[in-house]
């Protein structure tokens, strides 16, 4: 009798597990029909379900996702946040918002409830009003305030994070994930590579007021050693070398990157 009873243990364990996949919110969106297939094809990279678990983001919450370009993640958080939550896109106004612009235009029953703002924003724009977010997410992003994208080499994230902070509830969490450059690099290669340094994004947060909680390293790439002839950009996705070294690029995979999270108290 002891096999048997064994065997039915472990059939039972099993149906458990399956179950406890099945009804996690964030597996589901993640495995959402309505995803494109070539953004499907990188989550052995970008580890969504584990990243989004990290950062605690639930089918309730109000989420800003900062500049969310082409809207891969924001394919998994419209579903995540459609039926009981509210997901805000916010980018450089107005013509930031048009990937996500497009995603409503094709899918409106997915899509449709997405809230747009500025960020940065300026007076005159719209803008995620202060203290309504559970969760401030930006992937990949910190590095581009840093060099001075769209505002002629400019360094502006002190800005960017003190209007995150403003977003935010008492509480609430930001969630950053962005390519990271080795501590003993020089900080000048941060105003180039695509590759910011942790350190650089901690002083970053806490000056704005955050608290530091932890980091994951889901997205870590030991392969990744950050000093490639056209910085993080040489990698994939954008294998701006095109056919030199194509196959070695390739096998490295998408970029090291920090994976933190901070709390506003």
């Amino acid at each position: 009798m002891r096999q048997p009873l064994i065997v039915a243990a472990l059939a039972t364990a099993a149906i458990l597990t399956i179950g406890a996949v099945k009804i996690s919110p964030i597996a589901d969106a993640v495995a959402a029909s309505t995803r494109t297939p070539a953004n499907v094809q990188r989550d052995k990279y970008r580890h969504p379900v584990q990243t989004l678990s990290f950062f605690g983001v639930k089918p309730t919450d109000t989420v800003v996702e900062i500049w969310p370009g082409g809207g891969w993640y924001t394919e998994i958080l419209a579903p995540l946040t459609k039926s009981k939550g509210t997901l805000w896109t916010v980018s450089p106004w107005p013509d930031g918002n048009k990937g996500v612009l497009g995603l409503q235009g094709r899918d409106p029953a997915t899509y449709g409830h997405i809230k747009f703002a500025a960020f940065p924003w300026a007076e005159g724009q719209p803008k995620v009003p202060d203290g309504s977010a559970d969760v401030v997410l930006t992937f990949r992003n910190v590095h581009n305030w840093r060099m001075g994208y769209q505002r002629q080499g400019a360094d502006y994230s002190a800005e960017a994070f003190a209007q995150m902070f403003a977003m935010l509830k008492h509480g609430g969490t930001l969630g950053i994930e962005d390519h990271r450059l080795p501590e003993s690099a020089s900080d000048d290669r941060e105003k180039s590579s695509g590759y910011i340094k942790v350190s650089t994004i901690r002083r970053l947060a806490e000056a704005a007021g955050f608290r530091y909680v932890g980091a994951s390293q889901v997205n870590a790439n030991p392969k990744d050693t950050a000093d490639w002839p056209n910085g993080v950009w040489t990698l994939p996705p954008s294998l701006s070398q095109k056919d030199v070294d194509r196959d070695r690029y390739i096998a490295i995979g998408e970029s090291d990157r920090m994976t933190l999270k901070f709390r506003k108290p």
